[in-house]
């Protein structure tokens, strides 16, 4: 990039602040700011990243060459207007990592559920295969505990988000879409405008380069027609281009076969929960076969994958409760980790703390939810996290929470983390399990839990 002095609007971001540290690492002068300190700000400082808190028009001075913002950033956003006033060109985070990425080949990986998780599976084997890549994922890796790296290779293995059309502005090498299910419906307002934003995605893909797609997912035909790249697919059946079979599970976790056109290519046990990990397995492994890897080599990196951070991460023991937090936040996503939970658990009980994400999601999938809890013993519905949208007096947690009731499942509403932490020392035992859930902050409640604190 031609631009050296950088300033991030919002950097206290997982996405914003891997693209901070990654620009810091290329030797470019890096600053930005957020409403409130965290452990990432606290670390982009450590870096030597001068972090603002909060944001403030004296934040934007006359050396800065090019001011990064995100989506939710507002026009009225005092650094916004402040780079305007004095003339910094202003970019969105989008479009500004295809600018980044101009020069690499890319594996971008979307869709609507387990993007973070094969973010980090595709890391994890390209680490294996020594290909030297730079990472960027929305989330943790449990192998590594970072959300980024620098490599010194052309390979850049990069999630990518379908929100906001954000992953438009990405000339893949290697696109893959793991699935497309109704969500962000606050933007996209209907199944039709999901699918033709995935459909674009995938026409972006670079001629020269491939399609990795799971077979029969919606929209499959609107999302491949205007491709001119090679489209490979996987899924569970002999019609895909990488299938699994002789599928078995030990304790909700998967093994099995990897067949391709030409017969079996390996086998893998898993170390994840779920069909829903085998397919993102599968996906990776797809993926990265164009890569020229040795099928041994993918298999022992998916045998040995851990992951990413809040993706069912065991956590530690509370008096012998299993503490274990996810981040789904989607009724598609609840149902495929409660089943994977109950796998795992067998007969033990399962108590899952629940924090509904957005209003607008849970309005738009109120039956769905109602629907989603059946393998927990017991669901415990905590308010909302609003994250970006203002108060709806017309959906609550305890309207979910009646509904999920009669759908014959047991839940209960409780008004905050300390009611449902003293409902859990109350009720929960030891060997029972405790599955904290939701894309906000439900996660500190385990986390105070086993700290005692």
């Amino acid at each position: 990039m031609k631009e050296k002095n950088i300033h991030f609007i919002g950097i206290g971001g997982i996405s914003m602040s891997g693209l901070a540290e990654i620009l810091k690492r290329d030797g470019c002068n890096v600053s930005g700011s957020d409403d409130v300190e965290t452990e990432i700000t606290k670390r982009l400082q450590t870096l030597g990243i001068k972090v603002s808190i909060p944001n403030a028009a004296k934040n934007i001075t006359p050396e800065i060459e090019l001011a990064v913002y995100t989506a939710a950033v507002k026009p009225d956003n005092p650094e916004f207007v402040a780079a305007q006033q004095m003339g910094i060109p202003l970019i969105e985070r989008a479009p500004f990592i295809g600018k980044l990425i101009q020069g690499y080949d890319p594996i971008c990986v979307a869709g609507s559920h387990g993007k973070t998780t094969t973010t980090s599976m595709v890391a994890e084997v390209a680490l294996a295969a020594n290909l030297d890549p730079t990472i960027q994922i929305g989330g943790h890796m449990n192998n590594g505990g970072t959300n980024y790296r620098v490599g010194e290779s052309k390979c850049f293995i990069l999630e990518a988000c379908e929100y906001s059309n954000s992953f438009h502005h990405w000339q893949p090498k290697i696109g893959i879409i793991l699935n497309i299910d109704a969500d962000h419906l606050d933007f996209f307002g209907n199944m039709k405008n999901l699918i033709a934003s995935f459909a674009k995605f995938a026409s972006n893909i670079r001629p020269d380069g491939v399609l990795v797609i799971r077979e029969g997912i919606p929209g499959f035909e609107e999302v491949v027609k205007n491709t001119t790249c090679k489209i490979v697919t996987f899924g569970l059946t002999k019609n895909a281009d990488y299938y699994a079979a002789n599928i078995d599970y030990h304790r909700g976790k998967p093994s099995f076969d990897v067949f391709a056109k030409s017969g079996k290519v390996t086998h893998i046990d898993l170390h994840l929960p779920g069909e829903y990990n085998m397919l993102n397995a599968l996906a990776c492994f797809a993926a990265v076969s164009m890569l020229d890897i040795n099928p041994q080599v993918i298999a022992d990196a998916l045998s040995s994958a851990k992951g990413a951070k809040r993706r069912f991460e065991h956590k530690g023991e509370f008096n012998g409760i299993k503490i274990v937090d996810d981040y789904a936040h989607h009724p598609t996503e609840i149902t495929a980790c409660l089943k994977a939970a109950r796998q795992t658990q067998g007969d033990g009980k399962i108590v899952c703390i629940f924090q509904p994400h957005t209003y607008t999601r849970t309005k738009n999938h109120l039956d769905d939810f109602a629907k989603a809890f059946s393998d927990a013993d017991q669901t415990i519905i905590i308010p909302i996290y609003a994250a970006r949208e203002p108060n709806d007096p017309t959906i609550s947690s305890e309207i979910l929470t009646e509904r999920v009731k009669n759908n014959g499942d047991n839940a209960i509403y409780l008004e905050n983390f300390a009611k449902a932490s003293n409902y859990v020392k109350k009720n929960l035992n030891k060997g029972d399990m405790l599955l904290t859930m939701g894309a906000g902050d439900v996660f500190k409640i385990g986390d105070k839990l086993l700290c005692n604190c």
